[in-house]
Parts: structure tokens; sequence; C-alpha cells
């Protein structure tokens, strides 16, 4: 009787297990749910933070100059600029340049350490900046440092005897170049 008994509390015991166990299971798989939901989520916020932060390094684009139409600042007939002279055009944002050989660059009127705008000494024959004092030749190329680079220039046409000067696009160098200068 004593082994039936036993018996009986064995199979009990096995059923309420059996029981108890199909609620933990559950529990379980839930817990596991919520785990793999919130390593998801983390997954996805961390996708996030990596796109924003690729986006803000990489956001500066650079302007397609093909695509940017031509802005022409009409600056007046060939004849009326000597040779070795600037003449300031402050409404386009340039000076125009007749170098001793004829040729002519326009130069932007920001100089390329930190943006100040520049001015022409007529007597000593260069541009000054007066922000740290950089000075810069006739052909826009540096003189005195801390400039970095030579002055940016626009180009130029010449048609019919008109110099006219593309404004809107805006060319960077690193030195002066004879490619630079535009002959009539």
């Amino acid at each position: 009787m004593k082994k039936q008994n036993i018996k009986k509390k064995e199979a009990a015991t096995k059923q309420n297990e059996a029981k108890l166990q199909t609620p933990i299971s559950e529990v379980e798989s839930r817990r596991q749910f919520l785990q793999k939901l919130w390593k998801g989520l983390g997954v996805v916020a961390s996708v996030e933070v990596i796109a924003v932060f690729f986006g803000f390094l990489f956001s500066g684009k650079k302007e397609d100059q093909t695509l940017k139409p031509k802005q022409l600042f009409e600056a007046g007939n060939v004849e009326s600029f000597r040779a070795n002279t600037v003449t300031t055009f402050r409404g386009g944002r340039f000076y125009l340049a007749r170098l001793l050989d004829g040729g002519f660059i326009a130069l932007s009127l920001r100089c390329t350490h930190l943006g100040c705008s520049i001015n022409w000494e007529e007597g000593k024959n260069r541009f000054i900046c007066p922000c740290h004092s950089s000075s810069f030749y006739i052909n826009g190329e540096v003189q005195n440092p801390p400039a970095p680079s030579a002055l940016d220039y626009f180009p130029i046409l010449i048609e019919n005897g008109i110099v006219k000067v593309d404004i809107g696009t805006k060319l960077s160098r690193t030195r002066f170049d004879k490619s630079q200068i535009t002959y009539t």
C-alpha cells in the first residue's frame, strides 16, 4: 500500500510540475521576446546615431560648377583698363587686375585666411588684409602669410572688346598659374 501511495504522490507531483512548467515556459518566451525586442530597438537606435554622425560629417556638399548658371558682370571696355592697374567692383565682389603683360584676372575681395575684406594699396602695388596683415601680389599670389593660398578668382570672358566677369563661379586655387589669366 505504501508503494501505491508513493506512486500516486509521484504521479501527482509530475502532473503538478507539468502544470507549473507550462506557465514558466510562457513567461520565459515572453521574456525572450522582450529581450529580442529591446536588442532590436537598440540596434535601430545605434544605426540612427551612426547615420546622424556620418550625415553631419559629410554634410558639406561641393557645388557642381557646371550646373550653376553664369552670372556675368559687365566690367567695361578693354581699353579703359591700363596695364598694371587694379579696379574695384564692390557690387560684383571682385577686383579686376590688368597685369603688365595685358592679361586680366578677377580676384575675390575675401582673404583666404579668415575671409576678411582685402584692400588694394596702389602705392605698394599689393593687396593687404587688415585683419592679420596677409598681403598678396597683383595676380593674387600670397606675398606675406598667414594666408594659406592665393586669392580665389572668377572666370573672365572678353567679347567684342567688353570684359565680362562670371561672378557666379568662384574658383579656389593654391597658387597662381598663367592659365588663370585671360587675354584679349
